[in-house]
């Protein structure tokens, strides 16, 4: 049997001021010609489909049409399930009206005699799927146990269930399925931080605090395909072949240069899995420029790319943003890198939240914040003032 494993779609997700949904649309294609191509029997979706749980409903469009498209006519089972992004609830309404399609969303953390196991048909034989959707923290959270205990149990719980899956999955699997989890976790040891800038997944999950131990991977399943860690790589620790499939686009800057793939899976009944990787690439580029504007101007392939610029100044520059978006198409933030001392930095006491922020944003960006930005943070003061009065 032949797996394809994907994750972290993230459809929806826009980068600053620009829709990539043309972008995650050419990504998603290529994922299913890679699936045609490599004749794939099963398609496995280890989580955030979505970046939102209620996604905007050209996003919805956009995502459910893929996950068709993978299926190349109803003949090839696709099997997703929810990652912290997406809405259990969500998936658990659209499964109801998927599952004709074959494709089976599962969204609610099951026991394995309530769907929490999936036996699917593909053209080359039975796999038994455990479906692990996120858990999230609140369903293990007791107000009364101190906080090292509480992480304890939330690592402690992932491992219970993840063995427990194993076990039921082994027992109707038999001699002539493949057994596979799908979950969307963090084992810790994994690569959250890529290239010294914060990644776009949501630090409250991310932390080590949250993370399980290898134990988390039980020794039973074939292929443990894995989400939530955008980078792609093996799962550190694992007794049995277990991937991050990584997310399909450079998502922020944090992912900028990371090369991003789907997994290959070629598995028998009761044999190890071989994974290999096939790189997608159907996105604009990610680019951190850091220079003199001089330095800049000479650098190629920024036209096409979407551009953290750091600027190198003797100082404040206010035409800096105005300049830089004048050249390039795709500028999603800009910053002058000058020395500052504190002498530079106005007092606080007695001036308003709008002031403070303007400071703020000069000190960060090394310029003025734009008029518009100023609006629009005034306004959001005035609507918070009106809705506590």
């Amino acid at each position: 049997m032949r797996i394809l494993h994907t994750s972290d779609w993230h459809v929806g997700k826009k980068l600053g001021p620009f829709d990539r949904s043309e972008e995650q649309r050419r990504a998603i294609e290529e994922v299913a010609a890679i699936a045609d191509d490599e004749n794939v029997d099963l398609v496995i979706h280890s989580g955030d489909v979505f970046d939102r749980p209620i996604p905007p409903v050209a996003a919805l469009d956009l995502a459910l049409e893929g996950l068709v498209r993978l299926t190349n006519g109803g003949k090839r089972p696709v099997v997703a399930i929810a990652g912290n992004h997406d809405s259990p609830a969500l998936f658990e309404t659209l499964a109801r009206f998927l599952v004709g399609q074959n494709i089976h969303l599962i969204g609610e953390v099951k026991s394995p005699a309530e769907g929490g196991l999936q036996d699917i048909t593909t053209p080359s034989g039975r796999a038994v799927i455990s479906c692990f959707p996120f858990l999230r923290e609140g369903r293990t959270f007791n107000v009364w146990q101190p906080y090292e205990e509480h992480y304890q149990r939330y690592a402690h719980r992932l491992a219970a269930i993840s063995q427990a899956y194993a076990r039921e999955a082994t027992r109707r699997a038999g001699r002539d399925a493949v057994t596979i989890l799908v979950a969307h976790f963090l084992v810790g040891g994994a690569k959250v931080h890529g290239h010294g800038a914060p990644r776009g997944e949501r630090e409250l999950h991310m932390g080590e605090v949250y993370a399980a131990d290898s134990q988390a991977i039980p020794s039973g399943p074939q292929y443990v395909a894995l989400g939530h860690i955008h980078a792609p790589q093996p799962v550190p620790g694992a007794q049995v072949p277990a991937e991050y499939a990584g997310s399909l686009l450079q998502l922020d800057f944090g992912e900028a240069g990371e090369h991003k793939r789907v997994v290959i899976v070629d598995v028998r009944p009761g044999r190890r899995a071989q994974v290999r990787s096939v790189p997608v690439g159907g996105w604009r580029p990610l680019l951190r420029p850091h220079g003199t504007w001089e330095e800049i101007l000479d650098l190629d392939g920024l036209e096409d790319a979407y551009l953290d610029l750091t600027v190198v100044t003797d100082g404040p520059d206010p035409g800096l943003a105005d300049r830089a978006r004048s050249r390039f198409d795709r500028v999603v933030k800009i910053r002058a890198d000058y020395p500052r001392t504190e002498a530079e930095r106005p007092s606080r006491e007695g001036r308003g939240l709008v002031d403070l922020y303007q400071d703020f944003y000069r000190a960060d960006e090394g310029m003025d914040p734009p008029d518009d930005l100023v609006d629009r943070f005034r306004q959001l003061m005035d609507e918070v003032g009106s809705a506590s009065s």
